[in-house]
């Protein structure tokens, strides 16, 4: 619908639509450009008071209307309202959204368009490093809920004019502002489009969780595929080292996530940390890492089939100290102690920073003591429980994290219930489970192992100097699929 030349009825339609005098942070104001009635429409905190009120200052200054009347719209945007961000809209939609979002609409008797000033404002915490991508050197600077401000965090590290951000909006309530970047000359044509096309088409009334409302929109996944399918990040360096290679960033305001496209199951062994030091020292901890995931996974699960199904392996190796433990109690200690690090995990993130390390460590020791000595626990089992948390830990993606704690659980259990061929069958499933974990698309999880990428592969496995780390071309990861 559009406006009218009126400036009585565009009032009435206003009055209609929205709850003016109702909802206290819409502010309006009557006024006079020369002779020319004028009616003012914004939101009150979102607009930049100071700017607003030299503008209008100048506005109704009589010498700015030296004939009384305006003629020409246009001509008089142009050459009278100096302030950088202003166009000329004729839909009560775009408005409307506009106006909602923070820029003010202005609207003048006997034209059928709204000057829309865009002198927003927005209430934004100051930028810090993000607290579960923390890094010993580097930038100490982290996304935050503006969507212009992470714009810019990006911009300043990739100046180049091909850098391009595509803006949409998602959510027929919330009207979210969702953009996408990517460099012009590097990006997947085909996945762009894709992915564009997809945002678009989006039928949601809100994005309630902001950038991870959107992950689960824009790729569905089912029940028994827990592992991450699009790497999200609140570090502006590492968003900006995938945009050089090719990838696309998707922003979503009032969110400090970024997501990142195409996505790899390699993409969550990978640090910023490996590159703020030497070559040798970073290529040696990447693999510490890419060890911890295989001991996260199954040390709990072998040390149980071991010590409860073979019991001469389990003597000859040491693997108990306190003797012989039946099948059901080793099993019993195992789920106690598996619930009680996740607890004590949870209890602190989510506890304040003032106590929740004094908290973990404390209530770790005295709690452990205690289940040892009255048969909950045993030494052995908190001691590989123990070191199957700080292999988790030491994984860099929290959604990998996770994923990989309820695959181990179902090998936990599978193994306690039916030995050797829960045991197998279970691990099984667990590599049908990620073998079948979709991507946005259709490119393949394992790449570059599969498809095999002999010069990929060795860059995830090792830490290159820079002078070889530089995306002088993109990875061919094959074609998108519709």
């Amino acid at each position: 619908m559009t406006l009218s030349s009126k400036l009585s009825e565009n009032i009435k339609y206003i009055n209609t639509e929205l709850p003016v005098g109702t909802s206290f942070d819409l502010i309006t104001r009557d006024m006079y450009l020369g002779e020319t009635k004028a009616f003012f429409l914004g939101v009150n905190g979102l607009c930049k008071t100071d700017v607003l009120q030299q503008i209008f200052s100048d506005l109704q200054n009589p010498l700015y209307v030296p004939s009384g009347q305006i003629e020409d719209i246009f001509r008089y945007v142009r050459s009278k309202i100096g302030y950088a961000q202003v166009n000329l809209s004729d839909s009560w939609e775009t408005i409307f959204r506009n106006v909602l979002s923070g820029p003010i609409a202005l609207f003048i008797d006997g034209f059928p368009q709204a000057v829309l000033i865009d002198a927003r404002t927005y209430p934004a915490r100051s930028i810090a490093e993000p607290d579960l991508e923390k890094v010993t050197r580097g930038a100490r600077d982290g996304f935050v809920e503006t969507l212009l401000f992470n714009a810019n965090l990006i911009r300043r590290r990739v100046r180049s004019p091909k850098l391009c951000f595509s803006m949409h909006s998602v959510g027929t309530e919330s009207k979210t502002d969702v953009a996408v970047a990517y460099l012009t000359d590097s990006v997947n044509k085909a996945l762009l489009q894709k992915l564009s096309q997809t945002i678009d088409s989006l039928q949601v009334s809100a994005l309630t969780m902001g950038a991870k409302s959107l992950e689960e929109l824009l790729l569905p996944k089912r029940w028994w595929n827990p592992l991450p399918s699009i790497q999200i990040t609140e570090r502006p360096d590492v968003a900006c080292s995938y945009l050089l290679e090719g990838h696309i960033l998707v922003l979503v305001d009032n969110s400090p996530l970024v997501l990142i496209f195409p996505c790899t199951i390699f993409q969550f062994t990978q640090s910023p940390e490996d590159y703020y030091k030497s070559p040798s020292v970073g290529t040696y901890f990447r693999l510490v890492r890419f060890l911890c995931i295989p001991v996260s996974l199954l040390l709990m699960p072998l040390f149980l089939l071991l010590t409860a199904y073979f019991p001469d392996f389990s003597n000859r190796w040491g693997l108990l100290s306190s003797g012989f433990l039946s099948k059901s109690r080793l099993f019993f200690y195992i789920l106690v102690v598996e619930f009680i690090l996740d607890l004590f995990k949870y209890s602190s993130s989510l506890s304040s920073g003032k106590f929740s390390g004094s908290l973990s460590m404390i209530g770790g020791l005295i709690i452990g003591d205690i289940a040892v000595s009255l048969n909950w626990a045993s030494v052995e089992v908190l001691f590989y429980g123990a070191v199957t948390l700080l292999a988790s830990l030491s994984i860099s993606g929290t959604e990998f994290n996770d994923a990989l704690r309820l695959y181990r659980i179902l090998l936990i259990a599978a193994t306690g219930f039916f030995g050797l061929p829960g045991f197998l069958i279970s691990l099984l499933l667990v590599f049908l489970s990620a073998a079948t974990t979709p991507t946005f698309g259709g490119f393949s999880y394992f790449w570059p192992l599969f498809p095999f990428n002999k010069k990929a592969l060795g860059r995830l496995l090792f830490r290159s100097p820079t002078p070889k780390a530089q995306p002088s071309s993109i990875w061919d990861r094959g074609n998108v699929r519709h």
